[in-house]
């Protein structure tokens, strides 16, 4: 500071501290699972107190195993620490805690054994080292007795000495919960035997390992740690480990051992609609966006997600990661970035055509929520009994125009309404009566510079790619990890700043190839026509198809695609339906190939805009209609099987 400037004035305990900037300072939270009662935000102390008395109570009835069954991000880590705090205060109860995420295949067995072992004390360790030792031969003993003798091994030492003698081979094996259940018991026995000591083993995220992993670990606990004094808490989602889940391939007998694992579950209950709005609060005030979030978002915040925390965790840090790396929002309020993400988080298919719905028919070139609105507006008109007010009668002629409509219905203004919808995307009807929706919308349109904004998305503002609210299990369908094209998703590619999970598409930026696994080509045998006069919206999912094997061509227009069709008959085409001009193109040059018999085959039309008049249109050319950028996937790979030749 230089000399010349004035020092600022001395702080003072009656100096009322400076309001908080309507852009920040913003923070993340993180996702650890609560491990104190005082930061139990859902109300799960009481459960996790209840579950530890029943623990502690049922010493005797030892061994057993408890599952805390709960799907992803729904608190089952939080509980089990809970627990295992409650269990602290507990006489003679001892804890250890094994995540299985961190162990793969077989070694899992290994290392779970190995965690119980290590929690108890030195000297129990040598007495079942020596047991063991006398019980093997002349050869054995003498190696073991001096392995014992040779210096003062620590537990790690005496665990690994352990498990040496115990799984040399398959007749050791079959002594092991002999062995591992005498060092228990005389590890529980205390000198009054009153209480008995207890160990309770915390096994964690189970449900998120491969099914090789899921056995080694349930082998461990039925086979071999069954044994009176051990009791086992599993956090997993039960209906992730059934036979339609990770473990569809087993075997009747691996199943029916499977079906023996667990003696009783206790089902984590969803939060309740005040406990939700509680934690959405703590979590916005805590980030900084307390101030962003009305009513009504708070409700469709909880809602939407499920009342899920791990969801609404992400969601938020979205928030906070968008508003302070994206340089997009620097000219808007930061409650721009709060709703244009529950837009997208919640309402994907709305926004796919809010932020690429170039040419769609309605109010505006491409303004889908304009639309919207004057449709909520001119359905309300039609569906009163009362005549039209003269001031309102011109919205709603000039609409019905706008969707090639008569001004007037001979049957009526029901009748009216369903041919409006009829041109209408499919989901308005619905979304008109989701008051969070419509509030969400008005919202939007209130901002300051709402225009402006509106107007960057359907350019393809910079935002991350539309994603499932939670990872997909174990592998995506193709391996090329593809983005959305912005045309149909209207997001350009996943950036740094994108807090909610990349699964099958949003990994790769645009106009790039992502590297298929180097041992596969899913997709060598297809032949993909794309017929769009907007090709650049679609060149990630193309470069991605071509990765995987594909050949893909692209026509800008029905003459160059009907050449096209004249050299090599594809295994599949891929339009849009609005080109050339002519917002029914791609339906109407289906329609001729159809007629003339140059093509047969499969036809996806990939738009923006999905109608029940463009879907039953599709559908009586025998032809799939979608916005889904993941549908075109799953179709591309069902023609992909069909076109494999046999082995």
């Amino acid at each position: 500071m230089s000399t010349s400037e004035p020092l600022p004035p001395p702080a003072s305990p009656f100096t009322p501290a400076p309001a908080p900037s309507p852009r920040g300072p913003f923070v993340l939270l993180n996702d650890e699972p609560v491990a104190e009662s005082g930061a139990d935000l859902l109300g799960v102390g009481r459960a996790a107190r209840q579950l530890a008395g029943l623990l502690v109570a049922s010493r005797a009835s030892t061994p057993f195993t408890l599952a805390v069954d709960a799907g992803w991000g729904m608190g089952k880590s939080s509980l089990m620490r809970l627990v295992d705090a409650e269990l602290a205060h507990a006489p003679e109860v001892h804890t250890v805690w094994y995540n299985a995420w961190t162990s793969q295949g077989a070694d899992a067995l290994e290392g779970l054994i190995k965690s119980v072992l290590m929690r108890f004390d030195r000297r129990v360790l040598r007495r079942a080292l020596q047991r063991i030792s006398e019980r093997r031969a002349l050869l054995r003993a003498v190696r073991a007795v001096t392995t014992v003798a040779a210096g003062p091994l620590g537990a790690a030492g005496l665990v690994d000495e352990l498990w040496k003698t115990l799984s040399v081979n398959s007749q050791a094996r079959n002594e092991m919960r002999g062995a591992i259940g005498e060092l228990v018991q005389e590890w529980s026995q205390t000198d009054d035997f009153r209480p008995r000591r207890l160990l309770v083993v915390f096994i964690d995220d189970l449900d998120r390992c491969p099914e090789e992993t899921v056995l080694a670990v349930c082998e461990a606990v039925k086979v071999y740690l069954d044994v009176p004094g051990l009791e086992f808490v599993i956090g997993c989602d039960r209906s992730a480990l059934a036979p339609n889940g990770l473990l569809r391939d087993l075997s009747p007998a691996a199943s029916a051992f499977m079906e023996k694992i667990f003696q009783t579950s206790y089902r984590i209950p969803v939060p309740d609609q005040q406990g939700v709005r509680a934690y959405i609060d703590w979590c916005a005030r805590t980030v900084g966006i307390d101030q962003l979030l009305d009513e009504r978002l708070t409700t469709m915040l909880a809602e939407r997600s499920a009342r899920n925390p791990r969801r609404i965790k992400r969601l938020v840090n979205g928030f906070v990661l968008e508003a302070t790396l994206n340089p997009m929002w620097d000219d808007f309020a930061p409650e721009a970035v709060v709703r244009t993400l529950l837009l997208q988080y919640f309402y994907p298919d709305f926004y796919r055509m809010v932020a690429g719905a170039a040419g769609a028919a309605g109010s505006g070139a491409g303004d889908v929520i304009a639309e919207f609105r004057t449709y909520r507006e001119v359905r309300r008109l039609l569906r009163t009994p009362d005549p039209i007010p003269v001031a309102e009668l011109p919205t709603v002629t000039r609409f019905l125009r706008e969707h090639d409509l008569p001004e007037q219905d001979a049957d009526g203004r029901d009748a009216t309404l369903s041919r409006l919808e009829r041109q209408l995307p499919s989901s308005f009807p619905e979304m008109v009566r989701d008051q969070e929706f419509t509030s969400l919308i008005d919202g939007l349109v209130a901002l300051p510079r709402s225009e402006e904004l509106l107007r960057r998305l359907r350019e393809g503002a910079e935002l991350p790619a539309a994603v499932e609210p939670e990872p997909a299990a174990y592998g995506q369908s193709l391996p090329t990890q593809a983005q959305p094209p912005a045309g149909a998703y209207g997001a350009a590619p996943a950036v740094a700043y994108g807090a909610m999970p990349a699964v099958a598409y949003g990994a790769v930026p645009a106009g790039r190839a992502a590297a298929p696994r180097a041992d596969v080509a899913p997709l060598r045998y297809v032949r993909i026509l794309w017929v769009d006069d907007h090709p650049r919206n679609n060149e990630t999912l193309v470069n991605a198809f071509r990765a995987a094997g594909a050949v893909v061509r692209i026509a800008e227009d029905s003459a160059a695609a009907d050449a096209a069709l004249a050299v090599e008959r594809p295994t599949l085409i891929v339009s849009d339906i609005e080109r050339d001009g002519n917002p029914r193109e791609g339906l109407e040059h289906l329609a001729r190939l159809r007629r003339d018999g140059r093509y047969d085959g499969p036809f996806v039309f990939y738009a923006g805009r999905v109608t029940p008049e463009r879907s039953a249109v599709a559908e009586e050319l025998g032809a799939h209609l979608t916005s889904s950028g993941p549908e075109i996937e799953r179709l591309v790979l069902r023609a992909a099987e069909a076109e494999r030749p046999l082995p």
